[in-house]
């Protein structure tokens, strides 16, 4: 089996000090390098479809095509490029929109440099239910409507088939193995904390997540969270939601 390469990136930004500001952190790392650079969304979306980059790291506010049509754009082409979307503010719900359109994650701009590098790799490695955690509040503000964040992965509870989630035909064609795969990973639960709730290899619990993307049509872990968020398969614990 041929040794895999490093990590390639894409940096996407308006700003070029913030380009360099990351192309410097990540090339220091031996398992990271620097696909190339684009300075608007139009210019990321052929740079990807050009450099076929592993991870793009995407702002939101640029000119010509914003950081959220770009990300639909790359999604859209069936491009195996994990994005994160680079935000200015926690909560902003650009983050949101982004994960919608089809991101893994997403950063805030000033984020520390151990945060970036970790945040790369698991977004490449394809393994994080939510990375960096903080999306998880992100989904319960915007997803739920509420006006503050909502309680953290641990308070959550898997639904009872809501009405919403209920009329997804999607659904209909999971097993009921893989039903209680996609709460689990809902809850944000790691393959080896599902491995060990349902007495499972995590070989196993990988070909379940494998299976049940496939089926609902998603491109990772994430973006199934937000899929039993939007469905309703997910409520708080809390019984005021």
């Amino acid at each position: 089996m041929a040794e895999q390469g490093p990590t390639r990136v894409l940096l996407v930004d308006d700003q070029p000090l913030l380009r360099m500001g990351f192309r410097l952190i990540l090339e220091g790392e031996d398992d990271l390098c620097i696909a190339g650079e684009a300075s608007d969304g139009a210019e990321a979306v052929r740079q990807v479809r050009e450099l076929a980059p592993d991870v793009v790291l995407m702002d939101v506010r640029m000119p010509v095509l914003d950081g959220i049509e770009a990300t639909r754009a790359i999604a859209a082409s069936g491009s195996g490029a994990k994005i994160i979307i680079l935000i200015t503010f926690d909560l902003d719900e650009y983050a949101f929109a982004g994960l919608q359109a089809g991101a893994s994650a997403f950063l805030l701009k000033d984020v520390a440099p151990t945060e970036l590098i970790s945040a790369v790799r698991v977004v490449a490695s394809g393994d994080a239910v939510v990375a960096p955690r903080v999306t998880q509040r992100l989904l319960e503000t915007y997803v739920r409507g509420a006006g503050t964040a909502g309680p953290g992965a641990a308070d959550l509870v898997p639904a009872r088939p809501a009405a919403r989630a209920a009329k997804d035909p999607l659904l209909e064609d999971l097993t009921p193995r893989e039903n209680e795969m996609l709460g689990a990973l809902a809850e944000g639960l790691s393959n080896a904390e599902i491995a060990h709730r349902y007495f499972l290899s995590e070989a196993t619990v990988k070909t379940h997540v494998r299976r049940i993307l496939t089926k609902l049509h998603l491109r990772d872990r994430v973006q199934a969270v937000v899929y039993a968020y939007e469905t309703g398969l997910v409520v708080p614990s809390n019984a005021d939601y």
